[in-house]
């Protein structure tokens, strides 16, 4: 990482209650993981203020592979964006602005390697219905706060984790993240 992705992961750690920002270990688990994937095409849902973004562009980088990340609030967005540019993150990165399913539906085509959900919790069940068909064989999908709001994910936990085609773990990561590989 370079000394500006250093300096900006190390100032958004300081918002994470404001932002719900992943932890570090979160963050550092999703990167290792993209370049262990080799993915080159990631789709995040929810991109706040851009540090999660952030640890998948610059994983990304080393793939050479792109994200979409897609954000409801536009001034989070704002901010995510000028996050990714002070990084010199910007060219891995497609920012959407929307209500996720609705960009999903209308404006997200391909394939990807690796979806990672972290938004409106009581939503899960709804983003992983509209990636499903998106995720390749083999890929994964990583959903944050499975510990932290286990009530609002508990039926998208029940449904994930007895899909036929998804073999799924939560990991014991701060705030709990699932793992769900697509094996089908």
């Amino acid at each position: 990482m370079n000394k500006e992705t250093l300096e900006t992961l190390e100032r958004l750690e300081k918002t994470a209650d404001e932002f719900w920002n992943v932890s570090h270990q979160t963050g550092n688990f999703i990167s290792m993981l993209i370049k262990a994937m080799n993915a080159k095409n990631v789709l995040e849902i929810g991109t706040s203020n851009g540090y999660s973004g952030i640890w998948i562009a610059n994983a990304l980088k080393y793939t050479n592979g792109h994200m979409t990340t897609i954000e409801f609030w536009e001034k989070r967005q704002c901010l995510a964006r000028e996050n990714f540019e002070y990084c010199g993150l910007s060219d891995y990165a497609t920012f959407k602005i929307g209500q996720a399913c609705e960009v999903i539906k209308n404006e997200i085509q391909g394939e990807f390697d690796l979806i990672f959900i972290d938004a409106n919790k009581g939503e899960y069940i709804q983003y992983f219905e509209a990636v499903h068909p998106l995720l390749r064989k083999g890929g994964v999908i990583l959903a944050d706060n499975i510990t932290s709001h286990a009530k609002k994910v508990e039926n998208f936990v029940q449904i994930i984790s007895n899909h036929e085609e998804y073999q799924a773990q939560i990991l014991d990561l701060p705030d709990g993240l699932l793992m769900a590989y697509k094996k089908l």
